[in-house]
């Protein structure tokens, strides 16, 4: 039988797609470029995005292609893409950003006409529709993450549409698999019980705070140090996923251990729980969608009732400093991108967006909340007296964007 197949099976079930299983979103997204894209092609995706998933595209030998974006929530703009630019790239990555969907079906039929495959990343999209049909089912193949719902801390999928190419895609990812290590396994089996742990006993701000001190968190800002002069020589080495592992492996080393039974069997109990996970994430999106930091993206979404997000992009002006205030409060609000991709790499190792200015401004400001933890941001937020961040005027908002007021502390 192979690796992982039950809890590939459970996800079959979910979106009526073959799935792989792999340790990590990360590792499915690799797969899926090695499977499509040929060594130098190039791939148009959005700036705003994990720094990691750049390495990724980098690591599978591909030029990353900065898309401009929306200003609400930060996905490619089709519309805004050059033409000259569509002639040139070879793929096309979506984000899916904090679970508000990319503009798939004009991607779609963008990628059909031009005959290069549509890549998902749907890392934190597994309860997003569009048109009543789930993410990871418009493109060619879909990578899923686990440890982005269900606090599983662990586990991916990669959507494909047939039986053929997934077994062939496990026998790319038995490849890449590192031996499985019985430390490793306790640690993802535990941490995700210690983090809730940390939470329950209202411990969040003093373990921050002494993990700064410490040294321990592998991110002194919200980039990873580039390190440009390696990376740049790490590039004839490409494509390798081993090359490019001290990217890639930053805040996950275990990204491609291969898992045992005793994570596997974690996993496939959390997996059982995803549905009520994604109610709560509805009923916490509900609460914030009534703020005035909302993100207008976020009204767009709500005509069938609130969406199951990952994180909601709330826009405040000061925003670094909210962020470290909210600490206070108890709310580590992680998953910020800023500054864009071409700002953090340069024209070195991407090709830079013609025009930036929308994915800067957006990365600037927004401010991802957990939904799960709806009430206690918004009543920090209150107490924080935070502005919200409206668009300058050259921005041609689509959506209404007048504010509503904020929603009280404890309601």
């Amino acid at each position: 039988m192979p690796y992982g197949s039950r809890l590939a099976a459970m996800m079959t079930r979910r979106i009526g797609r073959e799935c792989v299983y792999t340790p990590s979103a990360r590792l499915a997204l690799y797969l899926a470029l090695r499977r499509w894209c040929r060594p130098g092609g190039r791939v148009l995706m959005s700036p705003v995005n994990d720094d990691v998933i750049l390495f990724v595209v980098l690591a599978a030998g591909l030029r990353p292609v900065q898309a401009p974006v929306s200003r609400w929530d930060g996905n490619i703009d089709p519309a805004a893409v050059p033409e000259s630019t569509w002639r040139n790239v070879d793929a096309v990555l979506t984000t899916n950003l904090y679970g508000l969907p990319d503009r798939v079906v004009e991607l779609r039929r963008r990628c059909e006409a031009l005959g290069i495959p549509l890549i998902e990343d749907a890392a934190h999209a597994i309860g997003t529709h569009v048109e009543g049909q789930p993410i990871g089912t418009f493109g060619r193949a879909a990578a899923f993450s686990l440890s982005k719902h269900v606090a599983a801390m662990a586990g991916g999928f990669l959507a494909v549409d047939d039986a053929r190419t997934r077994r062939e895609l496990e026998l790319l990812r038995d490849d890449l698999l590192t031996p499985r290590r019985l430390h490793a396994d306790l640690s993802t089996t535990l941490r995700p019980l210690a983090r809730s742990t940390v939470r329950t006993l209202h411990l969040v701000r003093p373990v921050w705070r002494t993990m700064q001190r410490l040294g321990l968190l592998e991110r002194d800002d919200f980039r990873m140090a580039l390190h440009a002069p390696r990376l740049a020589g790490t590039a004839r080495k490409a494509p390798s996923l081993t090359a490019y592992e001290p990217w890639v492996r930053v805040d996950l080393h275990g990204f491609r251990s291969r898992h045992g039974a005793l994570v596997r069997g974690q996993l496939g109990l959390r997996m059982s729980l995803i549905d009520g996970d994604l109610a709560r994430r509805r009923t916490g999106v509900a609460l914030l969608s009534g703020t005035t930091w909302a993100s207008p993206a976020l009204r767009d979404q709500l005509g069938d009732g609130p969406p199951s997000l990952f994180r909601v992009p709330l826009l405040v002006h000061d925003r670094d400093a909210l962020l470290q205030r909210l600490v206070n409060h108890g709310v580590v609000a992680g998953y910020v991108y800023d500054p864009p991709l071409d700002d953090y790499a340069g024209a070195e190792f991407v090709e830079p967006s013609p025009d930036p200015s929308a994915a800067r401004w957006f990365a600037a400001h927004s401010l991802p909340a957990d939904p799960l933890l709806a009430r206690r941001i918004a009543g920090a937020l209150t107490k924080e007296r935070a502005t919200p961040a409206h668009a300058p005027l050259s921005a041609k908002p689509v959506l209404d964007t007048t504010p509503t007021p904020p929603t009280p502390l404890g309601q």
